[in-house]
């Protein structure tokens, strides 16, 4: 279910809230009127010698309460929030699942590797004191913690560079760039030339136009053969020094030095540093819950179901009889699987491309088609296809 649907059951609950709160204020207010009302006439009168008076104003006070009604109104008004508030309950009862564990299928799991795992999210996310901590009180063996210390280090040594380059000091980063220069071409970023222009562009902004030529000569003269318009730009504003905003070339990101160029630079290197290092830029462990939180309501419907018809079922299937569909950000290769018969692609029967855009596997278009002696229909949509017009995909 899309979350949209549950905002909009939230939205006219709230609306229903802001309109009894509303209409309480109301009868209050018009309350609080009648009483100030007569407690100015009381001060007006005699107390001592006028009491038919005063008793008259509470006759008057009391008349004008009854015309109110303030406790049928409140009641009402609470009476339609309750109702909302009940339907919003029982929506939500329907469509969300509070026991999630029936998802649940009995796994032999590593208990070392989890707690691997664990740690080096921990040092992932910088938090270095928490992941050795966790360590030592799961009482992991030490030959495992000792194959994460390595990755531990890298991680520390990122840390460093990037709180450097929060203060403004791109001297770490540029010396790990620098190193590590023709592993970052090979991954097609040209980092090390977008610090050098950050170097750069902070002396011009200091105003130090010979320190930046003399910088420019040594470090970014190398990249002018492949990256010449760049170059030419930042050798421009060799003239506005110490006034760069004025510049013809002021808006542009890598030389206003704005925080969003300068946070994609910081989300660049973290990137490349975890390439360099073969981990993922995100946490493994991260995707896997998020992935396991998309899947997660396909997994429970199918659960249910096997455990109506064949109650073994679910914990001894090997493959899952229905597809769990996960956002791009969750395929990681190169591979198809056909969605007819469920089959990864391979040289004796790769992926094909139907005129319609589906792609299937050549066993099934040949099983659709009869043998390839006639058209078919994509089992996808109404249109029709034959052999000779799918083309054979190359990952």
């Amino acid at each position: 279910m899309e979350l949209s649907s549950i905002k909009d059951a939230f939205d006219r609950v709230a609306k229903r809230q802001k309109l009894s709160s509303s209409r309480t204020q109301d009868v209050v207010d018009k309350v609080g009127q009648e009483i100030e009302s007569v407690l100015m006439k009381m001060l007006s009168i005699d107390n001592a010698t006028d009491s038919a008076g005063q008793k008259s104003l509470f006759i008057e006070l009391s008349s004008k309460l009854k015309e109110i009604a303030p406790m049928e109104q409140l009641e009402g008004s609470q009476k339609e929030l309750n109702i909302a508030l009940s339907k919003y309950t029982k929506f939500l009862e329907k469509h969300f699942n509070p026991d999630i564990s029936k998802a649940y299928r009995h796994v032999d799991f590593d208990v070392s590797m989890i707690n691997e795992i664990l740690a080096t999210h921990c040092y992932r996310q910088g938090l270095f004191d928490l992941g050795d901590c966790f360590l030592h009180e799961a009482a992991n063996e030490p030959s495992a913690t000792a194959a994460i210390a390595p990755l531990k280090q890298s991680f520390l040594e990122m840390y460093k560079i990037l709180g450097e380059m929060k203060g403004e000091n791109l001297e770490p980063a540029l010396k790990w760039a620098t190193a590590q220069s023709k592993r970052l071409l090979q991954n097609g970023s040209n980092l090390e030339l977008k610090l050098h222009q950050l170097q750069f562009v902070e002396m011009l902004k200091k105003g130090s136009r010979t320190e930046a030529l003399n910088y420019a000569r040594k470090y970014l003269a190398p990249f002018a053969s492949i990256h010449r318009i760049e170059i030419q730009k930042l050798m421009a504003c060799l003239l506005w020094a110490g006034h760069l905003d004025q510049s013809p070339y002021g808006s542009d990101d890598f030389i206003s030095l704005s925080a969003t160029y300068c946070d994609k630079i910081t989300e660049e290197l973290t990137q490349q540093f975890c390439s360099l290092l073969g981990q993922s830029y995100e946490s493994p462990l991260t995707m896997a819950i998020t992935a396991g939180f998309q899947g997660l309501p396909t997994l429970l419907k199918l659960a249910s179901v096997t455990a109506v018809t064949k109650k073994h079922e679910w914990q001894s299937m090997k493959q899952l009889p229905v597809p769990v569909d996960l956002g791009r950000e969750f395929q990681f290769h190169s591979i198809f699987v056909c969605p007819i018969i469920r089959e990864q692609g391979s040289e004796e029967n790769p992926p094909m491309l139907m005129p319609c855009g589906h792609v299937l596997s050549k066993q099934s278009i040949v099983k659709l088609s009869k043998n390839s002696s006639r058209p078919f229909k994509c089992p996808f949509c109404p249109l029709e296809a034959n052999v000779a017009q799918c083309r054979q995909l190359h990952f």
